[in-house]
């Protein structure tokens, strides 16, 4: 048995946040990039992004709370939770939050009270959502009720900002924002003959990161929403919420070998970490969502079924992946792109650690896997 660094261990490779972000400023030209903080909001990556920056969206006081000691400007952060607490509407308002999203005239009636004169933008409903990471249903209304819902807006004191709209995460067609911007256009079209301009078109997020496949090019997502917003009726601010395209693949989980069993004929690695602890999207997309993994042996593979350390017998993270022959316990096994909704999701489920975050720099290498030392 070998004696390791304390694990799991999340490495967040600065770089590679700055090479995603550059990326994608250059795909999506004119669309103003807002972080979505749920995704990862270790402070190194915040403040990297926001060098460069960006922006960001908040669903959450707290979130904005990890934002202003960077110097971000609350006047412009998105509140993009469409249902929000009373108190959390109060509180970001009160530090300089303007712009939030809303989706019904419960939502409008807390906005007016208790954010007067805010710039509220309307959530719609994505038709036709097929997704990696199922995640749309819960938000969103159709056009007619967004249409009245803005005016609704206007007559509560508030100032109709824009349209909002996601599309799914890990949205692996570029195709997927074309029907939501028609609908944009619909709505812009119907408010303006009532006298309303909206200066606004949030295209959310869904962008995708690299797992076991690579998504479509970025360029192509491009096209498709430079294509859907030159047919809006007049020109707007365009702005996009990306999260995990932007900081997945630039974590690694560093994770410990605690056992390994035969059972059945099947061969099962049991790491410290899990879906409790830090990989909950396996859980989340049935296992669906295939991360990259490799081991400190690198040698001879075999299948395996990557396990984690809880007593649930759903935490499993990946089923039939090669993995070392003779990996045993105290060795280590790595998965790549874990550096979106890893942390963020982790419990202290059964006793377990949750993972340590650190920053490291220096780009990984292109399309190649390697050893990586946890310092």
């Amino acid at each position: 048995m070998r004696r390791q660094e304390h694990t799991p261990r999340l490495l967040m490779d600065l770089d590679a946040v700055a090479a995603s972000h550059r990326r994608m400023t250059a795909a999506l030209p004119g669309v103003t990039l807002h972080y979505a903080m749920k995704c990862n909001d270790f402070p190194p990556v915040l403040s990297t992004l926001n060098d460069l920056g960006c922006r960001f969206e908040i669903a959450s006081a707290r979130e904005l709370d990890l934002l202003l000691p960077l110097g971000v400007d609350a006047g412009q952060v998105l509140f993009s939770n469409p249902v929000k607490a009373p108190a959390q509407i109060a509180r970001t308002h009160a530090l300089g939050v303007r712009r939030f999203a809303f989706d019904s005239v419960a939502e409008l009636d807390k906005l007016a009270a208790l954010a007067p004169g805010a710039e509220v933008f309307v959530r719609i409903a994505a038709p036709d959502i097929d997704s990696e990471v199922p995640s749309e249903g819960k938000f969103g209304v159709d056009p007619g009720a967004a249409a009245a819902l803005l005016l609704t807006a206007r007559d509560r004191g508030l100032r109709p900002y824009g349209i909002a709209f996601h599309v799914g995460s890990q949205m692996m067609r570029p195709a997927a924002w074309r029907a939501p911007l028609t609908a944009a256009g619909e709505i812009m079209a119907r408010l303006a003959a009532d006298g309303i301009r909206l200066e606004m078109v949030d295209l959310g997020g869904g962008f995708p990161a690299r797992y076991d496949v690579p998504p479509p090019p970025a360029a192509e997502y491009g096209a498709v929403i430079a294509a859907g917003l030159s047919t809006l009726p007049y020109p707007v601010r365009a702005v996009a919420e990306p999260g995990r395209a932007l900081v997945a693949e630039a974590g690694t989980l560093v994770a410990t070998v605690i056992g390994t069993a035969e059972r059945a004929g099947r061969r099962w690695v049991h790491l410290d970490v899990g879906a409790f602890n830090g990989l909950m999207e396996s859980l989340e997309t049935g296992n669906r969502l295939h991360f990259p993994v490799w081991d400190s042996l690198d040698r001879d593979p075999v299948p395996c079924h990557l396990t984690g350390p809880t007593c649930d017998s759903q935490d499993t993270i990946l089923f039939g992946v090669p993995l070392s022959r003779g990996l045993s316990t105290g060795d280590q096994v790595f998965i790549g792109s874990a550096g979106a909704y890893t942390s963020v999701y982790a419990s202290s489920f059964n006793g377990f650690d949750t993972p340590f975050v650190e920053a490291v720099g220096g780009s990984r290498p292109d399309g190649t896997h390697r050893t990586l030392a946890v310092h």
